[in-house]
């Protein structure tokens, strides 16, 4: 009986903190339908990092966030580009967007974050570029990273170089994006690109020198830290199925 009266007047203590500190009445849901489980997620995710510091606290709290409100990012950015309808504000709705799924909007707002003195910011164009990508328009993405570059010439990105040859293949213009692989990879040692190469040259029918590259990109990885084969865990593990024929 202690723990019913006590677990009552924790809910109700969180609601009042709900309601007071203008957080999303969904938690009033979730405090009400999950006595136990639903108090736990509210004081890991709003008010612990209130009292928390650290990379990776943040980094954790924010993955439960995600879980629990996964529109929560995507609700504040829309409300900090009314209020302030700044450059970087649109810019962040436009991300966040874009990671939600509502590409044509992404495009909108990153076009609209395009004017006065940020018309030509090379952030702001390459997430157009990566925008008109996941529309599936490759050559409107080449043609913003074109522009990007004659606006910005000292400008590099790794990201943005895999993207153009990546526009580039999906224009069908293989032996142009053969030759941008080769350039990344002279200067990026990353795993994407590599195995991105090695891909290309497959569909190019050249098999035996994209499996050769592939061998490669996993016996190098093994001779490197294990942090830094988790960061590339993706596309070695893709490297590696493609090498049993998977």
């Amino acid at each position: 009986m202690p723990f019913f009266i006590a677990s009552v007047v924790l809910q109700v203590a969180l609601v009042v903190h709900v309601l007071k500190t203008g957080r999303n009445t969904f938690w009033i849901w979730i405090l009400v339908l999950m006595p136990v489980a639903g108090p736990i997620a509210y004081l890991l995710v709003e008010v612990l990092p209130e009292v928390m510091g650290g990379r990776r606290a943040r980094r954790a709290i924010s993955s439960v966030r995600k879980t629990i409100d996964p529109d929560r990012d995507l609700r504040q950015a829309h409300i900090n580009a009314r209020l302030t309808n700044s450059i970087d504000a649109k810019r962040k709705l436009a991300e966040e967007q874009l990671a939600s799924g509502q590409i044509e909007d992404a495009i909108t707002s990153f076009r609209a974050a395009l004017t006065g003195l940020y018309e030509h910011d090379p952030h702001t164009m390459l997430g157009l570029a990566r925008a008109q990508f996941a529309a599936d328009r490759p050559a409107e993405a080449r043609q913003t990273l074109d522009a990007l570059i004659a606006s910005n010439p000292q400008f590099r990105s790794i990201d943005g170089h895999i993207l153009y040859a990546r526009s580039l293949e999906g224009e069908g213009n293989l032996e142009k994006a053969a030759e941008e692989y080769e350039a990344l990879v002279g200067y990026d040692a990353g795993a994407e690109a590599r195995y991105r190469q090695a891909m290309l040259l497959k569909q190019m029918g050249e098999t035996a020198r994209s499996y050769e590259l592939l061998r490669k990109l996993v016996e190098d990885a093994e001779l490197t830290s294990r942090y830094a084969r988790q960061l590339q865990k993706e596309w070695l593990d893709l490297a590696r199925r493609e090498l049993k024929g998977e």
